[in-house]
C-alpha cells in the first residue's frame, strides 16, 4: 500500500513553548517496499511510525495512504484504518499476560466482529505462519523472547493488514533472535506484499531494506 507524507509537522506543547517532533516530513513510500526509519532518541522516528500507523494525527500536512487521506480523518474511519490495514509490532510484545498466544491473536479479530469460529480458526493459521503451532495455549510468561515476538506479529497478521510498522521489534532480543525475527518479518512481507516499516538503531537491519530514512531533530536528513 503506498504512502504519501507531505509537509507533515507534528507540534507538542513543552510549558510555555511549542516543540516540533516533526518539522515538515515529505516522503514517499512504495507499495510493498521494506523501509528502515533510524536517528537518535528523541529524533521523531516514533512519532512518525504512529501519525503513519493512525495512532496520532499531525499538526498540519497530509499524509495519503493509497491516495486516501487520512490526517484528518474522523475517529471512526482512523479506528477501521488501524484494525483493517495496519499491524503493530512493538519491542515489548505488548501481550495480554494472562491470555494464551491463541486468544493473543483473537484479540483484534474480536473488534473485527469477526465470528468465534472463523477468529478462532484465522489465530491458528497466523500462529502457524509463523512457526508457532506448537505453543498456542501457552501463555507469553511460557514463551522465550522471540516466540514472545512471533506472537505479536502473528497478532499483527490477524486482519491481513497491507501496512506492518514494527517499532524497534529486536530491541529486547539477543542477536540470534533478532535474526529470525527480521527474517521472518521480511519473509511474510515477500510472500504477502505488505508494506514493511521498520523503525531501529540496528544497521543489520537498515542495510536489508529497500530504503533507509534516516530523521534528525524532526526533519529527513538523508535517505538511501
Amino acid at each position: 500500500m503506498p504512502i504519501e507524507l507531505q509537509s507533515i509537522i507534528k507540534t507538542y506543547r513543552m510549558g510555555s513553548e511549542n516543540f516540533n517532533a516533526l518539522d515538515g516530513i515529505t516522503a514517499t513510500i512504495k507499495d510493498g517496499e521494506f523501509i528502515a526509519i533510524m536517528g537518535p532518541s528523541g529524533s521523531g522516528k516514533s512519532t512518525l511510525a504512529n501519525i503513519i500507523g493512525g495512532l496520532d494525527t499531525p499538526s498540519s500536512g497530509k499524509i495519503f495512504v493509497n491516495k486516501e487521506d487520512i490526517s484528518r480523518a474522523w475517529d471512526r474511519a482512523l479506528s477501521h484504518y488501524r484494525n483493517k490495514k495496519v499491524g503493530f509490532v512493538f519491542q515489548t510484545f505488548n501481550l495480554q499476560p494472562h491470555y494464551t498466544a491463541l486468544e493473543n491473536v483473537m484479540l483484534p479479530l474480536i473488534f473485527s466482529k469477526v465470528r468465534l469460529r472463523a477468529r478462532k480458526k484465522k489465530a491458528v493459521a497466523c500462529l502457524e505462519a509463523v512457526g508457532l503451532g506448537d505453543r498456542m495455549k501457552h501463555k507469553p510468561g511460557e514463551l522465550s523472547g522471540g516466540q514472545r515476538q512471533r506472537v505479536s506479529i502473528a497478532r499483527s497478521l490477524a486482519n491481513n493488514p497491507e501496512i506492518i510498522i514494527a517499532d524497534e521489534p529486536t530491541g529486547n532480543l539477543d542477536s540470534k533472535r533478532s535474526t529470525e525475527i527480521i527474517a521472518l518479518l521480511k519473509k511474510l512481507r515477500e510472500e504477502k506484499n505488505i508494506t514493511l516499516i521498520i523503525i531501529t538503531h540496528d544497521m543489520n537491519i537498515a542495510h536489508q531494506a529497500d530504503r533507509v530514512i534516516y530523521i534528525q531533530d524532526g526533519k529527513i536528513k538523508k535517505a538511501r
